[in-house]
């Protein structure tokens, strides 16, 4: 039977919520797959392709709302949290976007977005693009350690509280919190750097 690119981001993406990023190989991948390794380079020419593939299916996952009537804060701000909430969908989600990102193989669209948002305020493209950089790592950042930690508690590698829930804004560990010191940040230099 002849698996096509789809199912094989699909198959792929299960074996990351199952074991995580360090253990998706392409042996254990063809394995699930019921194929030999070689014929998935048939629809990806390494696993490079095939990591940037599945970092787009699950960015285009994730709920789409129409955030740009709202004010440049505000749609930064939800932009920021839609993102998080996609990136811990998924085991090690955080880990397999940034390292796309990173790589410069994909998952441009956070970018593009905070990019589009924090220009909403009339911030000049150099700094609304150096402002949602600093956002997408701090989101990246953020994910990543709440995910380290959701999977130490999970084996009893550790004995730590949850990661605080969103609404916990005032907690100066929380994402809210953090979130809330860049946008303030960005708007101290409002007057500063406009066009």
């Amino acid at each position: 039977m002849r698996h096509s690119a789809t199912d094989v981001v699909a198959a792929a993406i299960g074996i990351l919520d199952d074991y995580g990023l360090a253990d998706l190989s392409m042996r254990r991948l063809a394995g699930s797959l019921g194929v030999q390794p070689s014929a998935l380079y048939w629809h990806f020419q390494n696993k490079q392709t095939l990591l940037a593939a599945m970092a787009e299916e699950i960015l285009g996952r994730a709920p789409v709302r129409d955030l740009d009537a709202l004010a440049w804060d505000t749609q930064t701000t939800e932009r920021a949290r839609m993102l998080r909430d996609t990136l811990l969908t998924y085991r090690d989600g955080a880990e397999l976007i940034s390292t796309v990102h990173a790589f410069g193989l994909g998952a441009a669209g956070p970018e593009e977005a905070l990019t589009r948002a924090v220009a909403a305020g009339g911030f000049a493209p150099p700094f609304a693009h150096a402002a949602a950089l600093t956002i997408l790592h701090f989101v990246f950042g953020h994910v990543s350690g709440e995910q380290q930690q959701l999977q130490a508690n999970s084996v009893g590698a550790i004995d730590a509280p949850v990661p605080a829930a969103p609404a916990q804004g005032s907690d100066p560990g929380s994402f809210e919190f953090g979130l809330g010191l860049i946008v303030d940040g960005i708007r101290s230099r409002h007057s500063c750097v406009r066009n």
